[in-house]
């Protein structure tokens, strides 16, 4: 049993800004990942991922991202960032232990990882993220499609889809950019439910993500509530070309899917390949399901990352948490300082912060 300051769960940028935090409060957090390495879920994206937010806007606290500040930095740019990160911190990382279970007892938790190892603290942040779990949704004949389904979490590359027909279900940034890459050597539809909805990546010379800054919405937690509809695909004006160049085509998304083919909303069928579901992600938050934290649905009670149900836990790296930057590298700071804040507020209040 080892007790700790702060036990933080997940290595990615989540948890590595919440490390930063609590040692700049004094505290000597253990952070726990089921990874052998620093990096949450960035070495797993797909080959080609490049940020939609430029260098300046896509640092963690205290370590500025190396180059050129307005370029955009590529997956593998991110992963050694991340890795230098995690060793200038002060911080106890336990690589490769993979969180089964959270407890609490007299106002204490118990974490125990899958290979036993137990560590008890008075506060704990789960900083699993969330893009951590691939979502899937209920398509109806999905189980029944002979050709190949992957996730956009399973997709690397378009080398194994060379002369293939694919069909991207999905509207956001990582959907089109894939669908766009394949239609490189396939033939390629983004299939969506509703419109595609584009962001310029630059206004009036200047990048989307300082307009944001500038006029504080980023930051706002009225943000989210003022947009409207799903995620916009920012845009330097070639996703969008090559849409309406038809590599790849928009289409509504598709009735059903039956054995090789898809049958279309107007009822014509075709064959297929392979589906993508560029449909998102969810928490990974399975380990809290013996305590309080989880709504009859799996989704944590919380405001602005802090348990609504347990003193002493808190989340970051959620999306849309307290804002749109939340889930991101320049966001994930402000909300684990604004939580271990409050997590701290909590114990002091009931005289049991232990330092």
């Amino acid at each position: 049993m080892t007790v700790a300051d702060l036990v933080v769960i997940g290595g990615g940028q989540a948890g590595l800004a919440t490390a930063h935090a609590a040692s700049a409060l004094g505290w000597m957090p253990v952070v726990l990942d089921a990874s052998a390495r620093p990096g949450g879920s960035w070495p797993r994206y797909y080959d080609s991922l490049t940020l939609f937010s430029p260098a300046r806007f896509s640092a963690l606290p205290g370590m500025p991202f190396p180059g050129a500040p307005e370029r955009y930095p590529v997956r593998d740019e991110v992963v050694a960032y991340l890795d230098t990160y995690a060793r200038r911190l002060d911080a106890e990382f336990r690589w490769g232990n993979r969180v089964e279970r959270v407890t609490r007892q007299s106002k204490r938790f118990q974490v125990r990882t899958v290979d036993g190892v137990m560590v008890e603290s008075r506060m704990v942040v789960a900083a699993s993220g969330g893009f951590s779990r691939p979502y899937r949704p209920a398509l109806s004949g999905l189980e029944s499609f002979t050709g190949k389904v992957l996730h956009s979490a399973d997709y690397s590359a378009p080398d194994p889809f060379v002369d293939s027909r694919v069909v991207v279900v999905g509207g956001g940034n990582s959907a089109v950019q894939i669908a766009v890459e394949l239609a490189e050597v396939a033939r390629v539809t983004i299939a969506t439910r509703g419109r595609l909805r584009w962001q310029p990546q630059r206004i009036l010379g200047r990048d989307f993500h300082w307009w944001l800054t500038r006029t504080g919405l980023d930051t706002s937690p009225l943000g989210p509530r003022l947009a409207k509809g799903g995620v916009p695909v920012i845009d330097d004006g070639r996703y969008r070309r090559a849409v309406r160049a038809g590599r790849p085509d928009h289409r509504p998304l598709f009735a059903r899917v039956e054995g090789d083919s898809v049958v279309w909303a107007d009822g014509s069928r075709e064959r297929v390949d392979a589906l993508i579901l560029a449909t998102g992600f969810r928490p990974e938050l399975g380990y809290l399901e013996e305590t309080a934290a989880l709504d009859g649905d799996g989704t944590p009670q919380h405001i602005g990352g802090v348990s609504a149900t347990l003193p002493g836990l808190g989340y970051v790296g959620l999306e849309r948490q307290r804002s749109f930057a939340s889930a991101t590298l320049r966001g994930v700071g402000r909300d684990a300082v604004h939580v271990l804040r409050a997590l701290e507020r909590q114990l002091v209040q009931s005289d049991d912060l232990v330092r």
